[in-house]
């Protein structure tokens, strides 16, 4: 199943896949609520997934899919390669991150991999997360150094949620949210909340 918002996009992928005799396309759509009801309904092997879709992002229609059909396997697709935002599709349960830079023997090396039950990530990202390893091989640099749980605090964060709400949504003491708060902001080397908002912003920061 194909779901991306741009048509042009859509079709060329779609008639990419349509000139190999091992592929099927049992559905295509540019909306992420169809998508969904569409994946409840015939239950595709694979699904290719724009992630930058409006007004549902991909994150949610990921999260809908896997919920309705979990057997089905999820290929995110983006024009974003900073490794925190495949991180971030592969920690919500996708198979594989490809780019649309990614050239077309690579997608197709991503669906058959994870046809196969293995996970895949595109050159192009896997590229980024080494550059970023060399630079520090202790640590990863800014987004990615953070944890887990820093990372759900500082999406909290980033709506405004208090301390005491972050607390009563993680099921955490306000205590810790504050060490956490604490931590994000040496790791990503800002002085306060408002210098990390803007962070988050400038940077374009998917959380």
């Amino acid at each position: 199943m194909i779901v991306d918002d741009h048509t042009l996009i859509r079709e060329t992928w779609s008639l990419m896949l349509r000139s190999i005799p091992t592929f099927e396309i049992v559905a295509e759509c540019g909306d992420g609520q169809l998508a969904v009801e569409m994946a409840k309904n015939v239950r595709p092997d694979i699904v290719l997934l724009d992630i930058n879709m409006e007004p549902t992002n991909g994150f949610e229609v990921l999260k809908m899919i896997r919920k309705f059909s979990p057997a089905s396997k999820i290929i995110g697709l983006s024009m974003r390669s900073e490794p925190a935002y495949a991180k971030k599709l592969l920690r919500l349960g996708a198979k594989g991150y490809v780019t649309k830079n990614s050239p077309r023997s690579e997608m197709l090396e991503a669906i058959d991999e994870v046809n196969k039950g293995n996970s895949f990530v595109c050159k192009e990202v896997k590229e980024l997360i080494a550059a970023s390893s060399k630079t520090d091989s202790n640590k990863e640099q800014g987004i990615n150094s953070l944890s887990e749980r820093e990372l759900q605090v500082l999406e909290l964060l980033s709506t405004g949620d208090s301390s005491k709400e972050m607390a009563v949504q993680l099921g955490i003491a306000v205590k810790t949210v504050e060490v956490h708060r604490h931590n994000i902001l040496s790791k990503l080397n800002q002085k306060n909340t408002i210098d990390l908002i803007h962070y988050i912003k400038s940077n374009a920061v998917d959380l």
